[in-house]
């Protein structure tokens, strides 16, 4: 009995220790000599550094396919210092004023698009230059042709011949939203290839001032910052596919605000696409411009070019545009690409509402120029 009761005195706490000595190795199993296990993220990637937000898997799939663009350009200029002053320059201003020859050299990035060698890059980093270079991610140098240019998107195709090149993977802009993360890699200030991070601030921003006419431009905002350099550089997603051509930032003296655009990478590759196939853009014509009607869906005709394609068919200033080949017109910004995507010398049904009458008339579309500003 007495044996009994003692078992019973000193058994209730070996009990509690056995138990509370297995929960403490369950729970710190480095008591028992095991190393933890590290953590998998969300998506399932192992990651030693899981809490640390990276990007570097989206610049080692992108940044092969970005490049160095190097101009230079002839500039004729006087050789005394004083014909640039304007109190002194009609002194110099005769055939007889020695002059002296300089290169002009700029700098921008491009992105390798496919492995044959096409470079989508600006059009402002490459106007006018005498020759082009091309800096490759691997540290080849070679000599780029250009294949033409879009300059209502500030675009521009190069073309260069070498063997095992990297292109860049498409992305889809049609499904950028605002608050993106992206990242910007290009060359700012020619210190070499570069990447810096921000987020989408806007989509189909317009009236940036890189087009002549506000509405034909299309740009995806961001804040990440885009420098002298970066022109031509590649706006990439978190997944190190190409969304954007960097092209142009929202500041007077040339340096990020914080307020930087893009052209989307769907745009761009359409553009390359033409000029690759054709050596320029192609895009339909009618010669109208107009704008918003306040009660009626479409566009209130308010010029229209005298022998263009529209006048040539019956339209009149004050029509009212209400359907392109039974395509409804929501605004002007809509028409446009309507009337950009006719084929020239193609036959376009025009619904138009006039004194109050809706009326149809067809006209053949003619292919617009650089030089005309109506659509």
């Amino acid at each position: 009995m007495y044996l009994q009761r003692l078992l019973q005195f000193v058994g209730w706490p070996i009990t509690a220790g056995v138990i509370i000595a297995l929960l403490a190795l369950l729970l710190f199993p480095q008591l028992r000599g095991a190393q933890p296990q590290p953590q998998t993220p969300p998506n399932g990637t192992a990651n030693p550094h899981y809490g640390v937000v990276s990007y570097a898997d989206a610049v080692d799939r992108a940044a092969p396919a970005v490049v160095n663009v190097y101009t230079e350009k002839r500039v004729v200029q006087r050789n005394q210092d004083l014909s640039n002053s304007p109190f002194f320059r009609h002194l110099y201003n005769n055939s007889n004023t020695p002059q002296q020859e300089r290169m002009q050299k700029t700098l921008g990035s491009g992105v390798i698009v496919n492995s044959s060698g096409l470079i989508l890059t600006n059009n402002h980093v490459i106007n006018g230059a005498d020759k082009i270079f091309v800096l490759l991610y691997d540290g080849r140098v070679t000599n780029a042709e250009l294949i033409g240019m879009d300059s209502d998107n500030d675009l521009a195709v190069l073309k260069i011949q070498m063997e095992n090149l990297t292109p860049i993977i498409q992305g889809n802009s049609d499904n950028v939203r605002v608050g993106d993360v992206v990242l910007a890699i290009g060359n700012p200030f020619g210190v070499g290839q570069s990447v810096s991070q921000g987020i989408v601030s806007a989509t189909g921003r317009w009236n940036v001032g890189v087009s002549e006419v506000a509405y034909r431009e299309n740009f995806i905002q961001t804040d990440a910052a885009i420098n002298p350099g970066n022109s031509g550089g590649a706006l990439i997603d978190a997944y190190g596919n190409l969304i954007g051509i960097n092209t142009a930032v929202l500041d007077e003296s040339n340096t990020s605000s914080g307020i930087s655009f893009a052209v989307p990478a769907k745009i761009a590759m359409e553009s390359l696409h033409q000029i690759a196939q054709h050596g320029r853009v192609i895009r339909g014509w009618l010669g109208i411009e107009g704008g918003p009607h306040p009660r009626v869906k479409g566009i209130v005709i308010s010029g229209v070019d005298i022998n263009g394609p529209a006048h040539l068919a019956g339209v009149r200033p004050n029509d009212i545009l209400t359907h392109i080949n039974h395509e409804e017109i929501q605004d002007a910004r809509q028409c446009m690409d309507l009337v950009n995507k006719l084929i020239p010398q193609s036959k376009v049904k025009l619904n138009l509402i006039r004194n109050g009458e809706p009326i149809e008339i067809e006209a053949i579309a003619g292919e617009r120029s650089n030089a005309q500003t109506k659509t």
